[in-house]
């Protein structure tokens, strides 16, 4: 899966090859992406908010597109709606992972697709930085047809 989601990446948000961004893990339930400080970095010499952001955006669309995908579902993505928090700087290599929680929050989400043609739903990621967090990315997708 994660070849696959490196190559959706790049050609369908070109940015991503010119951040580095490179898929780490990937399954349905769970992305982490990764993204080079050089590449994103700000005159602090630290990651970019910026840069932060989009990976942290990123690592909840790749995942989502998984989900979907594993379903069966083809579906547009975007997000709608975002909150991000900075509580420390990141000196080292960005990395992103979300996760998939709520199971019946799923299915309420499959259900809504299939009735309406779009469904919303919440994702949170997180960047750690030397094993604590630096960075909580909490966002609401929307899937439409």
């Amino acid at each position: 899966m994660e070849d696959e989601l490196q190559d959706i990446l790049h050609t369908e948000i070109p940015i991503t090859r010119a951040m580095g961004i490179r898929v780490v893990q990937a399954t349905s339930q769970s992305v982490t992406l990764s993204a080079p400080l050089q590449n994103n970095r700000n005159h602090k010499h630290t990651a970019f908010g910026g840069s932060l952001y989009s990976v942290a955006v990123l690592s909840g669309w790749g995942l989502l597109y998984l989900f979907l995908r594993e379903r069966g579902i083809s579906a547009h993505i975007v997000i709608q709606e975002s909150r991000v928090f900075y509580s420390r700087p990141v000196t080292d290599v960005i990395i992103a992972t979300c996760s998939l929680e709520s199971a019946p929050a799923h299915e309420r989400f499959l259900k809504a697709f299939v009735r309406n043609g779009k469904a919303r739903m919440e994702l949170s990621s997180r960047i750690l930085q030397n094993g604590q967090e630096a960075v909580r990315f909490e966002g609401k997708y929307v899937i439409h047809r």
